[in-house]
């Protein structure tokens, strides 16, 4: 009777959100790709170009130093986010005193907004380096390490609270079956504990990976782009083309279409390799 009475029902609840939806979303996405191929300054003035958009993008060394520059950021990102919060998860989950306090204080820079944290970490680094009397804006392996610190310290917190509700869904059965059969910590870690985690794994792996190319408001505080677009990456290098060069419109949506794409097969890449491995465990 009651799945009746919601079947019934579902279509007046979920109207309002699929409309929304359809506004918010669908209906923007598709004017943005269209708006790809053509040279416009607002949306009732877009001329069809074809492809001339894209041509120019791979001309355009800026974009291709960002996407460069977004791929080493990504690439050591995550290794070293999943990393560090895969360790901080083991040692917070073997009942030390004070965990649930440090599980707090790890998790809090997750809350602080993106521009605050590249102004605060620009303060920091800046600090740091006047006693070299230099700063981050001076050479571009300043703002590359700035942007991988202040990533890990924004996102190990939020990554450690997943793999830390994965190691305790892991079967108090299954430890005690490896200590059993004389099996060392390492062992069981590297046995029992990972292969039964790989759903976390898969989700923080997608997070790091999709966050770090998205990366905009903490590249735009921390660096700017400094020293010379070197630092840009391709979020900040979309909105410089879109907003900073007359005439250029076109280009900066073509370049967002193309990042959408890029984004999407690397995440659907990821899951599946990661997926797959939740299978054979």
């Amino acid at each position: 009777m009651l799945s009746k009475t919601i079947k019934k029902w579902f279509p007046v609840f979920v109207l309002p959100t699929l409309i929304a939806f359809i506004i918010a979303f669908i209906v923007p996405f598709f004017m943005g790709i269209y708006l790809s191929f053509c040279k416009f300054t607002t949306v009732t003035d877009a001329k069809w170009v074809g492809l001339s958009n894209y041509a120019k993008i791979f001309s355009d060394k800026d974009f291709v130093n960002a996407l460069l520059f977004t791929l080493k950021i990504t690439v050591v990102s995550v290794v070293t986010i999943n990393l560090i919060a895969f360790i901080l998860a083991v040692l917070l989950t073997r009942g030390l005193k004070g965990s649930n306090l440090f599980r707090t204080v790890f998790f809090m820079p997750n809350l602080i907004g993106g521009i605050v944290l590249g102004y605060i970490w620009q303060i920091i680094i800046n600090a740091i380096l006047s006693s070299a009397g230099v700063d981050i804006t001076v050479d571009a392996k300043y703002g590359f390490w700035g942007l991988i610190v202040l990533m890990n310290w924004q996102m190990i917190g939020y990554m450690m609270i997943i793999y830390i509700a994965g190691i305790q869904n892991v079967s108090e059965d299954l430890r005690e079956a490896a200590a059993i059969d004389g099996a060392t910590n390492f062992q069981t870690l590297t046995r029992i504990v990972v292969p039964n985690i790989m759903p976390s794994v898969t989700i923080c792996t997608f997070l790091t990976i999709t966050n770090s190319f998205k990366l905009f408001d903490q590249n735009l505080a921390l660096t700017g782009g400094s020293p010379g677009k070197q630092t840009t990456m391709l979020a900040l290098d979309i909105y410089n083309t879109f907003y900073g060069r007359l005439g250029y419109e076109g280009v900066g949506q073509a370049k967002a279409v193309i990042f959408f794409l890029m984004v999407a097969i690397v995440a659907f890449i990821q899951l599946r390799a990661t997926r797959s491995k939740e299978v054979e465990n």
